[in-house]
């Protein structure tokens, strides 16, 4: 019957479903051990990267990195957005170019990156912070542009200052699709900083699964690098989540995202 089972439980099925089907992949034959071990082997490994020399400080250099970029694509996006979506004539303006940054592809803006702002930590977190703007950019327009006219129109009946206005009235009725917006980010930027990883420089996860995986092919050690940034992904997101419902309890459609 649907509702017996706790949520919880059920993606624990999930989770288990998905884990022996893993595990019998790899121990059937059906795809070689040395391209997918075995789910346990993995897991393993998984365990064992936590006090991997080798690996803590590639994982602290894109976790520190994934930080720093998802707060820039904030401070530029948020503000951005929320004036593109009040000025209508800049947003009619700009929109053909950014339209056409948009879908830039971030991996081709690698050796531009790199000729301009070096190798160094930089590069990524700079291509990381592009791609991850544009959800809080569209979402926060988005937001602003189609929020309730009686809202403003109530404050400007009295008189209310265009700061307090933006602060009490503006961005608590945007606030759910900002989140909203800074939950798809928080993915991008992760992506994207293990993908220039993998290219350019010489620390981060990525780095570590081109080690791993093309010098030495020790899969297990790179399906379990990739089991770490998926988890570190999903734990974000959930806790974005439950921030969402617990700071904005008005924003229960926007948390089902």
């Amino acid at each position: 019957m649907r509702g017996t089972l706790p949520v919880a439980v059920r993606r624990l099925i999930g989770l288990a479903a998905f884990l022996t089907l893993w595990e019998v992949a790899g121990r059937s034959g059906v795809v070689k051990a040395g391209v997918l071990p075995p789910a346990s082997a993995v897991l393993a490994r998984f365990f064992g990267l936590f006090v991997d020399p080798r690996f803590v400080p590639d994982a602290a250099s894109t976790l520190l990195s994934w930080v720093i970029a998802l707060g820039m694509a904030v401070a530029v996006g948020v503000p951005l957005g929320l004036l593109l979506g009040r000025v209508r004539p800049l947003r009619l303006v700009t929109g053909p170019v950014i339209e056409f940054l948009r879908p830039l592809p971030t991996v081709a803006l690698i050796p531009l990156a790199m000729l301009v702002l070096g190798s160094g930590a930089q590069t990524k977190i700079a291509l990381a912070a592009f791609a991850s703007c544009w959800p809080i950019l569209f979402n926060t327009v988005y937001a602003v542009a189609e929020m309730d006219r009686q809202l403003l129109d109530t404050a400007r009946v009295f008189r209310t200052p265009p700061l307090r206005v933006a602060f009490a009235v503006i961005l608590p009725a945007v606030a759910p699709f900002v989140l909203t917006g800074v939950r798809l980010s928080a993915a991008v930027a992760l992506i994207v900083l293990v993908s220039t990883e993998y290219f350019a420089g010489d620390v981060g996860i990525g780095h570590f699964v081109y080690h791993w995986g093309l010098s030495t092919q020790q899969m297990d050690l790179v399906l379990a690098a990739t089991v770490f940034t998926g988890l570190f992904g999903y734990l974000v997101n959930i806790g974005l989540l439950s921030a969402q419902r617990r700071w904005l309890p008005w924003a229960a459609a926007g948390g089902a995202v």
